[in-house]
């Protein structure tokens, strides 16, 4: 056993002791059972680095963990520390009902509790897919420990036909084809196994690589660390590199609070709107935001939105992938030409600013991929949020991906009161709804059953759908995949299951939006919506137990990130 000094020194195994009673037997039972696992005495001595990992069977994304962990010892061991690994809870996006989001907070506190209990003196929070890295970001900002994020790095593309593939953006638009009667059964099969053939997540800038971007943008990873793809020996190099800065965090103090600051939020909100990134993103930004005691104001994010420029030609909205944005030159390319936006002393987790990783950053960059300031690919950002009495508390549009002729406009509803109604009328021969039409789907919000969805990308009518109808405004309390495209407004809060009025609308109500007055209304007068809330019935709820239970009664509204109520910290 190690002596007096050695045994109270909070630090590796020492930190956070099971209480017995007598702290010295605390420190000799630890130590015992650690011994077990084959470390030496000098290993046990050392500060501990936990890696907080989300591999998974059920998360494709992740299946090259066990590598990228080995790495990230590799740097820990190297820096003088001691790396154990651990596992939390896995959220792959496509295996899990109802949606992954509901799901995210319960990761959130997983992350948060263990890195609290064990005794670790700084984590490496290694994710990647969609919900995983915002679940490790809350959970490591409520713990307060010092903290590094890794990613899983982006798939690779593959080819299909002399067509490059990658999911999920080529995914949905081949789904469009099959469902317009394009592509046939033999040739969606086909398409289905080539449209993810690495490990890593999505190849476009979808929910996971938009907050990959963020998490570098605003500090809490190292510099051109987001896009590194997935199968790219760099990114072993990177993780490696990871578990030495995780090392030198130890004893320094820099938590997340430290680093996500007021101005570093903004900072990501300008990279979110420059990369016309995923409507995910203000989500997870919101309840990041509100476990440190900050808020993101919609409002705040319009202003950013007007005077930031669309600079990244990427699918969802443009033509390349995220291999394409690494070798463009990454986020340290896009950030040298916001430069004078970004607010430059923002600290980073590797211990230089903001400006100093512009400053260092290699200056060529493609030109077919990421666009200079003076040669925007749209002159303002790739997200708004809208306001109305469908929406008092918001609700967001992906301009960079809708169609400009759609932004100014008047349509009839045509409404679906559930996915289980959209799913049983969407491609009904006589369903009554044309091109001009706007679709409304209700009840797909964070209090609704299926828990806020991707299923704010409602299909084109399958009768639209052949006979050439590409867009058409949808308006839902649901999300989208940061993947999906078109003219499609979502996260309309309040939601319908709370009461709120987007829960009014009826078939047959004119609707009007204005992209330009960052406005949607419904046009009915104020005493029919107040008699259609007087006859209002809603919804019983069935028994819960558990986590449904805690979801039901905790989760907060979209503009407010759908976190928990009592996860938030009070701003001082």
């Amino acid at each position: 056993m190690c002596d007096d000094n050695d045994a109270y020194e909070n630090k590796g195994l020492s930190k956070g002791l099971t209480n017995y009673g007598d702290r010295s037997f605390s420190i000799y039972l630890r130590r015992s059972f650690a011994s077990s696992m084959g470390y030496s005495r000098q290993m046990l001595d050392r500060p501990i680095v936990g890696i907080a990992h989300s591999a998974s069977g059920f998360n494709n994304c992740h299946r090259h963990f066990p590598e990228m962990i080995d790495a990230v010892k590799r740097g820990v061991l190297a820096a003088g520390a001691l790396p154990i690994e651990f596992p939390t809870i896995s959220l792959g996006e496509v295996f899990l009902s109802p949606t992954s989001l509901k799901f995210r907070n319960l990761m959130s506190m997983d992350v948060e509790e263990m890195i609290r209990a064990q005794p670790m003196d700084s984590v490496v929070l290694l994710g990647g897919c969609d919900k995983t890295v915002p679940a490790q970001l809350m959970g490591a900002a409520s713990a307060g420990r010092p903290s590094i994020q890794l990613v899983a790095g982006p798939m690779g593309t593959s080819r299909h036909k002399g067509e490059r593939l990658g999911a999920c953006t080529d995914c949905r638009r081949f789904w469009q084809r099959y469902r317009a009667g394009d592509v046939d059964d033999q040739g969606i099969d086909e398409v289905e196994k080539r449209l993810a053939s690495t490990s890593g997540t999505c190849a476009v800038m979808g929910t996971a690589s938009t907050m990959a971007s963020i998490a570098e943008a605003i500090g809490m990873m190292p510099a051109g660390s987001a896009t590194i793809p997935a199968v790219d020996a760099d990114r072993l190099r990177l993780a490696e590199e990871t578990g030495r800065i995780a090392a030198s965090l130890i004893g320094s103090g820099v938590t997340p609070k430290e680093i996500i600051t007021e101005q570093a939020l903004e900072n990501g909100v300008r990279i979110l709107m420059a990369l016309g990134g995923s409507t995910n993103a203000i989500i997870h930004l919101a309840a990041i935001a509100g476990r440190l005691g900050l808020k993101l104001d919609l409002k705040k994010m319009n202003e950013i939105s007007n005077n930031t420029p669309v600079l990244v030609d990427l699918k969802p909205t443009g033509t390349a992938y995220m291999e394409d944005l690494h070798a463009a030159g990454g986020i340290p390319a896009l950030m040298r030409e916001l430069r004078h936006l970004l607010h430059l002393d923002c600290a980073t987790i590797t211990g230089e600013t903001i400006g100093d990783r512009i400053e260092a950053a290699d200056d060529w960059v493609d030109r077919n991929v990421i666009h200079s300031i003076d040669d925007p690919i749209r002159e303002n950002g790739g997200l708004l949020a809208l306001f109305g009495n469908i929406a008092p508390r918001g609700a967001i549009i992906k301009r960079s991906a809708a169609d400009p002729k759609l932004f100014e406009k008047t349509g009839r509803a045509v409404v679906f009161t559930s996915l289980q109604d959209l799913a049983a009328r969407i491609d009904d021969p006589n369903l009554d709804v044309t091109a001009d039409d706007f679709l409304v789907l209700q009840n797909a919000g964070p209090l609704s059953d299926s828990a806020m969805p991707e299923a704010g990308y409602i299909p084109i009518p399958a009768k639209l759908a052949r006979s050439g109808v590409k867009d058409m405004v949808r308006i839902s309390d649901a999300r989208m995949s940061g993947t999906a495209f078109g003219t499609i407004i979502l996260h309309v809060a309040p939601d319908t299951a709370s009461g709120g009025p987007i829960g009014l609308v009826r078939n047959g109500d004119m609707i009007a939006i204005s992209v330009k007055d960052r406005s949607i209304r419904l046009l009915v007068s104020d005493q029919e919506l107040q008699a259609r809330r007087a006859d209002r019935i809603m919804e019983e709820r069935p028994a819960m137990r558990g986590y449904d239970m805690l979801y039901r009664d905790h989760v907060l509204q979209a503009d407010e990130g759908c976190d928990f109520d009592f996860l938030r910290q009070i701003a001082d």
